[in-house]
């Protein structure tokens, strides 16, 4: 047997459609594109998104543009005002400020904020300090302890 004798078995291989060949070919006519209409013309395309003139919907929704970010990190937020009402000495820590209302749950990590004033020495422990905030409380005496 030589190579130019190996054939594929019938029916192994199908001839392609030819489409829009004549009406003796079976795909006559209208070459399988019905009649008449946008998707019947010859270089027929539409963009993704498109309605058929009808206002798109990314139109209509401007709101929902965008994205979020789903690793953003939340902060429970915690003013030096509120900090104010502790006694000199005391140790702030982020069970403290849950204890007594400031921060509503311990699973967002606790951020101090700058705004007010202190004039209690105290030490505060937290994930984060604005440059202001640490500033304020180791200007008032106390001591500024990052987790």
């Amino acid at each position: 047997m030589m190579e130019h004798n190996i054939i594929p078995s019938p029916g192994a291989r199908k001839a392609r459609k030819r489409v829009g060949r004549g009406d003796a070919a079976g795909q006559g006519s209208y070459g399988g594109r019905g009649m008449k209409g946008q998707k019947s013309r010859s270089g027929y395309r539409i963009r993704p998104g498109f309605e058929g003139g009808q206002l798109p919907l990314i139109k209509g929704l401007p709101m929902k543009r965008g994205f979020n970010n789903k690793f953003k990190t939340e902060y429970s937020l915690v003013k030096i005002e509120d900090l104010a009402g502790f006694d000199a000495g005391e140790r702030v820590t982020p069970e403290i400020l849950y204890q007594r209302g400031l921060v509503s749950n311990l699973r967002n990590p606790v951020k101090v904020l700058g705004n007010g004033e202190i004039d209690k020495a105290v030490t505060v422990v937290a994930n984060k300090f604005t440059g202001s905030a640490r500033a304020k409380i180791e200007a008032a005496g106390g001591a500024v302890e990052e987790v």
